[in-house]
């Protein structure tokens, strides 16, 4: 156990962290210069082709000092979006250090200082690391120096280096070694093992993440999942390098897999303990907090027969993703679907395409809301994600909506587009302070509904790309909610309602009645789009019907026979508007999610 290291590598987007995990495994040999590639533990399609870590990926390596020793380091590479911040704290839990990786010309961000702020509490041994020295922007005595000021940490225990060019990384993997301790447990006690993260295998059943945090684990024995106590014989242990490589036996302090033929995805719960069915442990270990979700959107299958594959589809991924929430829903417009809670958009947006992709179920997604508290006058409190459970107004007595307290880091010549940005979003208790020589840090009250939507897009528009963003939930406050209806030739359509603030409701009113009129094809009648709060109309487009000239074959003669044609055209249309339907299609529910950026 000596020997073991286990560490994170943790930083904001794109700061380097996965170039950095491959560094690694290239320097300590894991993988050969044939078989290496860029991003090489990003194994989904969507992170290779976004540029982004989703999930957080776990490997072995064997690594000989500069002392002769050999050591055995669990590296787990972990996400640098807010959306994916529940990813890291599970990643960190199993670790005993972890490496604070720093870009040398964009500093310290917003999530470097929440990701530190996590490694703090769980206690772990943080290594500073500044990356990209051999940029031309780089600014190392800058970043030194926030070390120092915001991170309080010591600047000259900062280790230089280059994950791109190889600079620096021999001495990365001996601080490695002597500052990240070792990690601690009973070797000979009852094994306990924490489950930290799982994926489904179609041919194995459910491949289970784990760090042994007590006695040892080898296949053959019987398993029991402690929070169920059902009992499962172990067919495989192994570890990653960086595939699965079957070993004889996993031992305490070490992070690997295990494979006992779990079909059913709800046995093996994130945060769990595993122990063994002969000798077991008697105190489980320390799980996870359940993660709250912040979003909510309504996700439907295009084909009805796709229902029940859909929901097999989700609670595969909530095995891999334990921040995804979701329960079945009805819709008159869309009919059976599920209701799901997101940490964010670009989490919601993820989860959409990965259901597309891996499970080839095309999908219709609602407009994504958040929770809202509402006191009803007979003192009863509900907290509200679906618009379509809002009761009526002449019922409430309060309405709250969610707020939070954002972070920003960007250089100060942006301070006034972002202030107005934040202003535009009903921010309020706007403060400001230095944090650097021409960089400043906005903190600003805003609602999350305000932010969910587009906020992070306009941000780093406003920044041309500077700004970082972080944020944390601070309660409810009263608002002035309304329901906002959309209706289709007089029916109200419930997959478009949104619950909104009064003051939005107009803009946003008009802004979805002028999208329906481009995707919804035309009919033979005229179809009215409006936007309603209760009985009252505030916004109103029509799409013109096809007409047929009816009065082609009138040359002359009396005003009054064209007449006659028109207003027998008129009543056949009038009854045909009556009893036609009107179809939606997908591409009109997307278009109401797409920001104002987007389509131009």
């Amino acid at each position: 156990m000596n020997h073991i290291r286990n560490f994170s590598i943790i930083a904001h987007i794109d700061h380097g962290k996965t170039t950095l995990s491959d560094r690694l495994l290239m320097e300590t040999g894991t993988i050969t210069e044939r078989e290496f590639r860029e991003q090489l533990l990003d194994s989904m399609d969507l992170e290779r082709e976004r540029g982004i870590t989703i999930k957080s990926s776990a490997v072995a390596m064997k690594y000989r000092a500069k002392d002769g020793q050999e050591y055995h380091l669990n590296l787990i590479d972990t996400p640098g979006h807010v959306d994916f911040s529940y990813e890291v704290s599970r990643a960190l839990s199993g670790c005993e250090g972890a490496l604070l990786v720093i870009d040398a010309s964009q500093g310290i961000q917003a999530q470097t200082l929440a990701h530190y702020f996590k490694a703090l509490e769980l206690d772990l041994t943080v290594i500073p690391v500044i990356n990209k020295i051999d940029m031309v922007a780089a600014n190392v005595d800058r970043v030194k120096a926030q070390i120092d000021r915001e991170l309080a940490m010591d600047p000259e225990e900062a280790l230089l280096c280059s994950a791109k060019a190889g600079l620096g990384i021999p001495e990365l993997l001996e601080a490695v070694v002597k500052r990240i301790p070792s990690p601690g447990g009973n070797v000979d006690g009852p094994a306990r093992a924490l489950i930290f993260d799982s994926k489904y295998d179609a041919f194995r059943g459910t491949v289970i993440y784990t760090r042994m945090m007590d006695g040892s684990m080898t296949a053959g024995q019987m398993l029991r999942v402690m929070s169920s106590g059902k009992a499962f014989k172990i067919e495989e242990v192994g570890q990653f390098r960086p595939e699965r490589k079957a070993v004889n036996v996993l031992k305490t302090g070490e992070v690997g897999y295990i494979i006992a033929g779990i079909r059913t995805v709800s046995d093996t719960p994130t945060g769990d303990t595993l122990t063994l069915d002969e000798n077991p442990a008697e105190e489980p270990l320390r799980g996870f907090m359940e993660s709250k979700p912040v979003v909510f959107s309504s996700l439907y299958p295009v084909s009805g027969d796709d229902f029940e594959p859909l929901g097999q589809a989700l609670a595969k991924l909530k095995l891999n993703d334990a921040s995804l929430h979701f329960q079945k829903e009805s819709s008159s417009a869309l009919g059976f679907g599920y209701r799901c809670g997101f940490l964010g958009l670009l989490h919601a947006d993820i989860t959409q395409e990965r259901i597309s992709r891996e499970f080839n179920i095309d999908l219709i997604i609602t407009a994504p809301s958040v929770q809202y508290r509402i006191t009803l006058k007979t003192g009863d409190v509900i907290l509200l994600e679906n618009p379509s459970a809002y009761p009526d107004p002449v019922e409430i007595q309060m309405a709250e909506e969610p707020f939070i307290d954002a972070t920003m880091i960007m250089p100060d010549h942006y301070l006034g587009a972002v202030m107005k940005l934040c202003m535009e979003r009903r921010g309020t208790n706007l403060r400001h302070s230095y944090v650097g020589e021409k960089r400043v840090e906005l903190r600003v009250e805003l609602p999350l509904a305000e932010v969910v939507y587009d906020f992070y897009d306009q941000l780093k528009s406003v920044t041309q790309g500077y700004g970082s963003f972080d944020y944390g939930f601070i309660g409810f406050r009263p608002s002035q909610l309304v329901l906002l209806a959309i209706k289709v030739n007089g029916e109200d359509v419930d997959a478009l309602a949104m619950l909104l603030h009064k003051d939005r409701a107009y803009s946003r009113a008009r802004e979805i009645c002028e999208r329906l009129v481009d995707e919804i094809p035309r009919h033979q009648f005229p179809i009215p789009i409006q936007g309603a709060i209760g009985g009252k109309i505030i916004a109103r487009e029509t799409i013109p019907a096809y007409r047929k000239d009816v009065t082609a074959k009138c040359y002359g003669g009396d005003i009054t026979r064209k007449r006659k044609l028109l207003e027998k055209q008129k009543e056949g249309k009038k009854k045909m508007r009556q009893f036609g339907s009107v179809e939606i299609p997908q591409r009109a529910f997307l278009a109401v999610l797409r920001t104002k950026s987007d389509k131009d």
